[in-house]
């Protein structure tokens, strides 16, 4: 299936999404620190990037972007515990394709990694 990155400062937070994607299949590598996470992206290629907005060092914007330099074809879904119109669209113009609000439905999250993962590139 895809290889899937994901960034959270929040350790439980990566584990959850890593075991309901890799019960969908997919290989998932979880991060909490965002230079081990671009480093990885840099040496691996990968299908989906699903990055939390805040972090500790930079924001999921910021790590967006570098991703984006590295693979432009990079899929990304953003979450955030705090939704508003300008990170979202902020998000949506350095290319992310999708944005999922926390707490993270499992549901949802599987919907949303399919829909993106079958985007043309």
């Amino acid at each position: 299936m895809a290889e899937i990155i994901t960034l959270d400062d929040v350790k439980d937070a990566t584990v959850l999404i890593g075991k309901i994607l890799r019960k969908k299949g997919h290989n998932v590598h979880t991060f909490t620190e965002e230079e081990d996470l671009i480093t990885h992206a840099g040496t691996h290629k990968i299908d989906l990037a699903i990055l939390d907005i805040k972090l500790k060092k930079m924001s999921g914007v910021e790590v967006l972007a570098i991703l984006k330099k590295i693979d432009s074809t990079i899929r990304v879904i953003m979450l955030t515990g705090y939704p508003t119109v300008e990170t979202a669209r902020e998000a949506m113009s350095l290319g992310a394709d999708e944005y999922c609000v926390k707490p993270i439905d499992r549901d949802e999250l599987e919907e949303k990694v399919k829909k993106v993962l079958a985007l043309e590139k």
